[in-house]
This record gives structure tokens, sequence and C-alpha cells, in this order.
């Protein structure tokens, strides 16, 4: 699905009043009508049994929530609706629906902060509308404001809440939390939802987002261009490689693997199951001539074989049988469980400049190009996936200033990455993005927290070098990819919940996720 910026929602705003003449005030009375149905089905018992609260801005958004509480009220429920700012800067449609909900016997209060039974009302109701501020909301709310009052209010209420459009408080283009923010159970967003609600702490106190029509032209929309989408489902289907019924093991494609080192045999071997899991037709596995028997050991489906090492590392004498053994297959992971040191280092840029099939990058292969990314950027011409998350990308020049899960502009620093170095990047973490060369980005869907364990990543590695083998597009590898993975995630949680389940479980969840989108 489409994910729009608060600056093109305004154009299509504009487009729909002036160049199609839609009424403005038909779009907030349908917009009200939406954050009102979203109220009533959070309601604890009957209408006329519950108490809600609507907290609004003097702006359009405001009137929104203006209108709700009139639609709240008509449906039985006893409102109060209370303005967070100066009634002189009602805009006309906000000031009519103002109009309205007084020609039903309730005023629009002045919220004071130090009244109260204006808190006592707010937090013991059983639902609160969130209108304070739309999309627009470009600086922070500043601390001992009324607007930092009524948003803490909300959160401290025990009522259902539920935010018109946006939660106040999170950047709509960011999903970055400007000073404070609402945390709402469920969001109505108007016609599309908007990068912030799907990405930063913006996806976490977002809630439940539901997208609303209110009338916009549908050509409006789907004409609209935007950079950044969520992967779900049927993009996931679509991007799936297909198998030929006449196929055989050389069809589906050839993974080598590189990686491991002494403390670290498992990370490898996650990456294989995970190739040879999702489809992949012959998996090899390069590692250190020290660990080779308990890899040998431990791999049934891949091929492990040994390598030359030193001190239980690769030697940079490995390279020319891993170019090699590069050369017979379609792609390649490089980096799990390496480890760190110079000879390490050394083979590692050593191969990203030689190895002419595509590959996927990861753990500390990406940590060898701290301070060499000029090697990144001669792969221009070649197919390069990058799988750090953010410790990884900030040591390799990603821009991720206050860009950890509380702020910062994320998609902007994948976005930018990505197209600066002419790679795909993978930036993992809660929403995992793929950012492609062209700056287009896709923001996925899946996964949860008990994928916050190491080997999870080398588990992704292996899915996303699977897919390129059987012949999927980098950018499509990598958005299945990390698809498959999360909802693997997902339906291991489901039985071990996300406290036990392993990057092992994950790996045998792969089938079934597969099995989702066939």
């Amino acid at each position: 699905m489409k994910l729009t910026t608060a600056a093109q929602m305004k154009e299509l705003d504009r487009q729909a009043i002036e160049e199609r003449g839609i009424p403005s005030l038909d779009l907030m009375e349908r917009a009200a009508a939406g954050v009102a149905e979203a109220a009533l089905a959070l309601l604890p018992q009957r209408p006329g049994k519950c108490r809600g609260a609507a907290l609004c801005g003097a702006g359009n958004n405001g009137g929104d929530g203006i209108a709700a509480a009139r639609l709240l009220f008509l449906k039985g429920l006893k409102v109060r609706a209370f303005l967070v700012g100066d009634y002189e800067k009602l805009t006309p449609d906000a000031l009519e629906e103002t109009r309205r909900l007084s020609e039903c016997g309730v005023e629009l209060e002045r919220f004071d902060p130090a009244d109260e039974s204006q808190r006592a009302w707010v937090l013991g109701c059983d639902v609160v509308v969130d209108a304070l501020f739309g999309v627009g909301l470009s600086r922070p709310i500043g601390a001992g404001t009324p607007f930092a009052a009524a948003v803490d209010w909300m959160n401290e209420s025990r009522a259902a809440v539920v935010a018109a459009d946006i939660a106040s408080g999170v950047a709509a283009d960011t999903g970055a939390v400007l000073g404070r923010a609402v945390r709402a159970d469920r969001t109505v967003t108007f016609t599309l939802p908007k990068v912030g609600q799907a990405v930063g702490q913006g996806a976490v106190l977002s809630g439940n987002v539901e997208v609303r029509d209110i009338g916009i032209p549908a050509d409006l929309v789907r004409g609209l261009v935007c950079r950044a989408q969520t992967v779900e489902r049927d993009f996931a289907r679509a991007a799936l490689p297909p198998r030929r019924a006449d196929g055989h093991k050389g069809t589906f494609g050839k993974v080598l693997i590189i990686g491991g080192a002494v403390g670290y045999t498992g990370a490898p071997l996650l990456t294989a199951a995970a190739a040879v899991r999702t489809g992949c037709g012959l998996v090899f596995l390069g590692v250190p001539e020290t660990i080779w028997p308990v890899e040998a050991a431990k791999c049934v489906s891949a091929m492990p074989f040994p390598l030359p090492d030193k001190h239980g590392r690769f030697s940079p004498k490995a390279k020319e049988e891993i170019l090699e053994r590069a050369a017979g297959c379609d792609a390649v992971a490089l980096g799990p469980g390496l480890g760190r040191g110079d000879g390490v280092t050394e083979l590692v840029l050593d191969l990203l400049r030689e190895i002419q099939q595509p590959v996927v990058l990861d753990a500390d292969g990406i940590n060898a190009l701290a301070g060499h990314i000029d090697v990144l950027d001669a792969r221009r011409d070649r197919i390069t996936v990058l799988t750090p998350h953010d410790g990884e990308f900030a040591r390799i020049g990603g821009d991720l200033t206050g860009g950890d899960l509380t702020g910062g502009d994320r998609v902007g620093a994948a976005r930018a990455f990505g197209a600066a170095h002419g790679c795909v990047l993978v930036l993992k973490g809660h929403r995992t993005l793929t950012a492609a060369p062209a700056g287009n980005v896709l923001v996925n869907t899946t996964g949860n927290s008990g994928l916050a364990k190491g080997g999870s990543g080398d588990v992704l590695t292996g899915i996303i070098a699977s897919m390129l083998a059987q012949g999927a597009t980098a950018v499509q590898a990598a958005a299945v990819g990390v698809w498959l993975h999360g909802r693997a995630g997902d339906l291991a949680a489901e039985r071990l919940t996300p406290y036990g389940m392993t990057p092992e479980d994950v790996v045998s969840s792969l089938p079934a996720a597969i099995g989702e989108i066939l």
C-alpha cells in the first residue's frame, strides 16, 4: 500500500477542493464519521452508558474531532469536547462544526490544564478522540503547554484512544516523536496511510491503523506517486520466484555461503538452512577448515567444504577457491559469523572487488566496509544487498542521527544510502526497510520481538540469497525475503511465544509462511 507524506496529502486535499469542487466541509464530515464509527466499536458497553471526550485543536484536524463529538452525542454518548487552543484561530470549517455541535446542546469548552473536573472527565472516559494536530505538525510539543497536558491526559486515561488522521505528536513523514505523543489504540487515517504510521515510534503509537475513504477522487489517489509503500501479502506473493513443474536442482539456483569462525559456528548453518528451506536447489557452505568438522556433522541438505584459515578465521589464501566456487553459483552470501580481523577484512574487500555474482553482505561482511565504502561504490554495475542493523549501518556511514526507534528519519537515511552507493539496503529493525538505488523504500509489515535474538539476521541472509539465486530481482529478493522472515517469525511466536522461539524455529516455519502466499 502507498505511504504518503504530509505535503502529498495537503496537495490531494487542495486538488479535491479547488480543482474538483468538493466542499471541504463534506470531507470533514466523512472523516468525522470514520472516527466516530471507530470510537463506537471500542466502547465496552452500549453507547447510552458510556462517556466520551474529544480533545481538539483549532485547525481542520480539530474540526474532525468536533464533528466526531457531535456524531457520538447523537449516538447516545455523554460527550464533552475541549478546544486546546484559541477560539479566534478556529478554521472556518472547524467553526462551522462548533456551531453544529452547539445546536445539539453540547458546547465546545476551552481546555484548562488546571481544571480538575476536566481532567477527571478525560481520565474516566470510555473513549477519547485525539484531534489536536493533523499531519502538518513539524515542531515539538513543548513541555508545560496546554497541548502537552492534553497529550498526557489522554495517555493517562483509562479510555480507548482514537486518533483522527494521526496520533498527535507523531511526525507524519518519519514516525519520530515530536517532544511527546499520544498512544492511540486506533488511528483512523484519511485516504492513504502516512509514512510515519508505518515506521519508527509512529508504527507503535498509532495502534491499529484504519484507512478511511473521505471522498478524494479515486483517480487523484491512483495517480499519486509515492516513494514509500508497505510490503504485504499480495506484494510478497507477486515477488516470490515461480517454480517450474519440470525444473531440477540446477533450475532453482545455486547459493554459495561464506561464513563462520571459531565461536561462530551456528551463523552459517542458519543461513544455509534458510536457503534450503526457501527453495534453493543447491546450497554450498564454505567455512574455515578448523570448524569444518562441526559444520559437516550438522549439515544435511547443504554441502559444506573447508577453506584455508588462520587462528580459526578465514585466511586471505581462501580467496581463489571462493572466487572459483562463486563463478559457478547464482548468488553469494558473505558475512555470517565471519568474525573480525585484518585478514578477514582484506578477504572480504577482495571478494567484493572480484565477485561478479549478486552478493548478500551481512554482519562482519558489512563491518569490513567501514573506511572502505569505495569498494561498495565500485560494485554499482553488480547486485549488492546489504542487511545492516543500526550499529552496522552507522559504521559504514549511514546517517541515523536520532534515528533509533525513538526518532529520526530512518526512511530518509535508508533511501539516501541506497541511492548514494548503488546498492539495495535492508535496514533491519522494527518495520525493516528495503531501500532501492532508485530511491524507493519498501516497509515490511511482518515480524515480532521474538526475532530480536542472535541468529535471526543469519536466517534473513539465507532467505534473500535463495530468492536471488531463484531469479528474483534484488529489490524483490530483499523485500519478499524480509516479509517471509517476519511471517515465519510470527508463526513461530504463535506456537512458542516471542520469548521461547529461536532462529531455528523461524527456519522451520518458513515452509508454512511460503504456503500462505502460493
